[in-house]
């Protein structure tokens, strides 16, 4: 009899065992070749690994801390859009989804002058 984890095999054939009841008393007949196999007791497998076992560039990125201000983000793009007010051809936009996933995006946009306007697409 061969033991892989819990899985028992028969020596004589490689067929997978009823299921073993962990005692060296208890034989176990191969059903495919009618073997007999003598029942081991189960054994239990302990393994260790430390994290350097398993080098990883996100385990080696996990202690370097950023601090990001949310004022300092900048979540705008610039487009080529007429200001209405001052009539500059580059303002900055941003997109924003407020209704329905099946609606359009609202975009924002936003010129140098201070004005803001915004437009349902």
């Amino acid at each position: 009899m061969a033991a892989i984890g819990s899985l028992v095999f028969c020596t004589g054939c490689g067929d997978l065992l009823p299921v073993s009841k962990g005692s060296v008393k208890n034989v176990l007949i191969c059903d495919c070749c009618g073997a007999t196999n003598k029942d081991t007791a189960s054994k239990t497998t302990l393994t260790e690994s430390k994290p350097s076992d398993f080098p990883s560039l996100i385990r080696q990125n996990r202690s370097v801390v950023r601090t990001v201000n949310a004022h300092e983000i900048q979540t705008e793009a610039l487009t080529n859009a007429t200001c209405e007010k001052c009539g500059r051809t580059e303002v900055r936009f941003s997109a924003v989804q407020l209704r329905g996933a099946d609606e359009g995006s609202t975009i924002f946009y936003t010129c140098a002058c201070g004005n803001k306007w915004n437009t349902n697409n």
